[in-house]
């Protein structure tokens, strides 16, 4: 990783999620006695990460199809394995999936990662506006922190049924319901500490391995026009981890993933 600032804050929100999902499984087994302290440390802390990543990655990718390497994607094939090269990675696995709008995205960990992209994407994109965008995304896996993503959103989820079932009883149902969500809340906070500053780093490292940063500023513009002509068809595991939100839902501009597209193109093309 070459970027020392999102390595600490990656070390910082990591060690605050650890300590929430530590805690969440206290709470659990305080309600399950009959089971066991250790058996639910080990399913809370060892089995179920690995679940909830393989999960996660599972609906990212769910109606995805492997990149055919013919004619007319070839050349995605061939800037993915050059920029790969160029920064030590093995080339990725290439997807395509319909996403109803022009994006693109990364999961999974470092030499065992897949970028995806849109046909909306490969159609509406100059080559050297496409070679910007998968520049990016290789970035984030070169980076590590599309795994902090997926796992960051599945605790979420275990620390907002700890806090229900904590709270919970025949009195007090919506309390606990609302500080569960509360709780989620909380959480993606310290997420999203991760996530808008990564795709700041991601759109640097781009810029560093293409030589340029104006093809993917002028890639994130379009992205951003065509987003607004189609009708997007991405799922919430998928639109955080999205080149460019779609979403623009007043709560999700709140509790957004991403940095304004303004400051991105700002300090691009500085």
């Amino acid at each position: 990783m070459r970027n020392a600032q999102l390595k600490m804050r990656m070390i910082l929100v990591g060690t605050i999620l650890f300590a929430l999902y530590f805690g969440a499984a206290l709470v659990l087994a305080s309600m399950f006695p009959g089971i066991g302290l250790v058996p639910i440390l080990l399913l809370a802390l060892v089995v179920l990460p690995v679940a909830q990543y393989k999960i996660g990655k599972w609906l990212t990718l769910r109606g995805a199809e492997p990149l055919p390497e013919d004619r007319q994607y070839q050349h995605i094939h061939q800037m993915t394995e050059s920029l790969s090269e160029d920064m030590g990675l093995e080339k990725p696995k290439l997807m395509i999936k319909d996403m109803g709008v022009p994006n693109a995205f990364a999961t999974g960990r470092k030499g065992a990662g897949v970028v995806c992209v849109s046909p909306q994407l490969v159609q509406l994109l100059d080559r050297d506006e496409l070679e910007g965008v998968i520049a990016h995304e290789l970035a984030h896996l070169n980076n590590r922190d599309t795994v902090m993503m997926v796992l960051g959103q599945s605790v979420g989820l275990i620390v907002s049924y700890a806090v229900f079932f904590l709270l919970r009883d025949d009195n007090n149902f919506f309390v606990a319901y609302a500080a569960s969500i509360a709780a989620q809340m909380l959480t993606l906070i310290f997420v999203m500490a991760i996530s808008r500053y990564r795709e700041y780093v991601a759109d640097a490292d781009a810029k560093r391995y293409t030589g340029n940063g104006e093809p993917l500023a002028r890639a994130l513009e379009k992205i951003s026009r065509g987003a607004e002509q189609g009708e997007a068809k991405i799922n919430d595991s998928a639109s955080a981890l999205c080149i460019l939100s779609v979403d623009r839902s007043a709560l999700k501009r709140i509790f957004a993933t991403h940095p304004p597209t303004e400051k991105r193109l700002q300090r691009l093309r500085e």
